[in-house]
């Protein structure tokens, strides 16, 4: 699992369109990054559907914003285009990169069920993740974010 300050480990996975998104290619922008369980399902409509709410504060902060998942591209695609979802969903099926972010196996206490944890990641424009939390509700990873970037925007205005 990446730690606060550290780089933020590599990854390729594709987006809805089957457009290879690298970690890489967004040095220069800040990164948002929450993962959900199931695509259109009541809780994951809330959390994605509040990250598009939140889209323009996000972008007024120059962050870009990714929801990932083990779901299919095929189901991504269906479910961006109900929700209007104006940012890219990306597909982990094999989990990679939800394993070694530390969001693969939803803990239910006596047992880890197979699916990806409720989580948020904010990567500043170095690439340093600069917060994170693993198995976080819906509305707590938006505004979690949202401040994590807000506060990122400011230091960097101070800094100049």
């Amino acid at each position: 699992m990446p730690e606060k300050g550290q780089p933020a480990p590599e990854f390729a996975l594709r987006n809805q369109d089957g457009e290879l998104v690298r970690l890489s290619d967004l040095r220069g922008q800040r990164v948002i990054i929450f993962s959900f369980l199931i695509a259109n399902t009541m809780i994951c409509n809330n959390q994605a559907c509040g990250f598009r709410d939140a889209l323009p504060q996000i972008k007024a902060n120059d962050a870009v914003v990714f929801g990932v998942s083990n779901d299919s591209e095929r189901t991504l695609a269906k479910w961006k285009a109900s929700r209007n979802l104006q940012y890219d969903l990306l597909s982990d099926p094999d989990h990679n990169m939800l394993d070694e972010w530390g969001a693969w196996g939803l803990d239910m206490r006596l047992i880890k069920l197979p699916m990806p944890t409720r989580s948020y990641w904010v990567i500043d424009e170095d690439g340093i993740l600069v917060d994170q939390q693993i198995g976080i509700g819906a509305q707590a990873s938006i505004e979690k974010a949202l401040a994590a970037v807000e506060q990122l925007a400011q230091s960097k205005q101070a800094q100049s």
